[in-house]
């Protein structure tokens, strides 16, 4: 027994040992993964050309409801070449890029300021519990407020212009990224605030180290979904407001194809405004997305 004892302990100290040696291999893998770089052919396999093929399969089957009949009214689908004609005429006229821009830096610009005007008032409602029972629940209510019904008001208040469309935007924008950072404060683990307080972090100095980054997916939520109320704002405004000081924008040009009962260039409009959205997610927020969870180890594959 006096010898069996001794062996028996250094075999739990030998498997310890393996124990610790296969931690630190998986933590070496993890970290290996994660910081190596994605081969192009995976990437083009796992995020290319899915996209690619289910775009295909929307087109055949769109070709195949007008080429078989199936939808034989030219006024309510349009065939795929219909559409292509539109752009292109679209774009030999140069007005194409133009449709594209007029939105695109009135979305962007009102986001912006949007940014700056909902980023404050989320921390404020987060950490003064005053604030958040005066005014938390009316965020909430203008956040679930159709953007639409926002227009015939801001066009009495500030007439057919610029600063119309813009006001649109703060209206559906600065509730949605508001109530991200609130959410995303709320989850912050009281252990964090806590180590904070003890290494002396406070007041400003704790909000900027230790409450933003530990509220950021949260606040990123946030700003897409904050992005999203944008572009669906000013497309509303868009839509319903018109005068020839605004210049043409892509919500515009879905009203002029109605009213001209052209279908290709309704068409038109609606393509370009998914494809408008769909580029801004992936070149802005799908990366800032990928480095956050990325630094909290939560995404191991691109």
């Amino acid at each position: 027994m006096a010898r069996t004892e001794p062996t028996a302990v250094a075999d739990r100290a030998e498997a310890g040992k393996d124990d610790l040696a296969g931690l630190e291999a998986g933590l070496d893998a993890l970290e290996t993964v994660q910081s190596g770089r994605t081969p192009f052919s995976r990437t083009f396999r796992e995020k290319i050309f899915p996209p690619l093929v289910a775009i295909v399969v929307v087109l055949a089957v769109w070709q195949a409801l007008v080429s078989f009949k199936i939808v034989d009214d030219p006024t309510k689908l349009p065939a795929p070449s219909a559409v292509w004609d539109e752009v292109q005429n679209a774009w030999l006229q140069g007005t194409l890029l133009e449709y594209i821009w007029t939105s695109v830096s009135r979305g962007l610009l009102g986001f912006l300021f949007a940014l700056a005007i909902g980023t404050p008032l989320g921390l404020l409602v987060a950490r003064v519990k005053f604030v958040r029972a005066a005014i938390g629940p009316i965020l909430s209510g203008l956040q679930s407020l159709p953007s639409v019904a926002w227009v015939p008001p801001a066009v009495l208040w500030l007439g057919l212009n610029n600063s119309m469309m813009y006001a649109v935007i703060l209206l559906g924008a600065v509730p949605s990224i508001a109530n991200g950072l609130v959410s995303g404060v709320d989850q912050v683990p009281p252990l964090f605030l806590r180590a904070g307080r003890t290494l002396g972090a406070t007041g400003v100095r704790g909000l900027w180290h230790i409450v933003l980054p530990a509220a950021l997916p949260g606040y990123l939520a946030g700003l897409k979904q904050g992005w999203a109320f944008s572009w669906r704002s000013l497309m509303a405004a868009e839509i319903i407001a018109s005068s020839p000081d605004l210049g043409i924008g892509l919500g515009q040009l879905l009203e002029n194809g109605r009213n001209a009962s052209s279908m290709p260039m309704v068409f038109l409009a609606i393509l370009l405004i998914l494809i408008v959205g769909i580029v801004i997610d992936l070149l802005i927020f799908s990366p800032l997305e990928r480095r956050v969870l990325r630094g909290r180890g939560l995404l191991v594959k691109n």
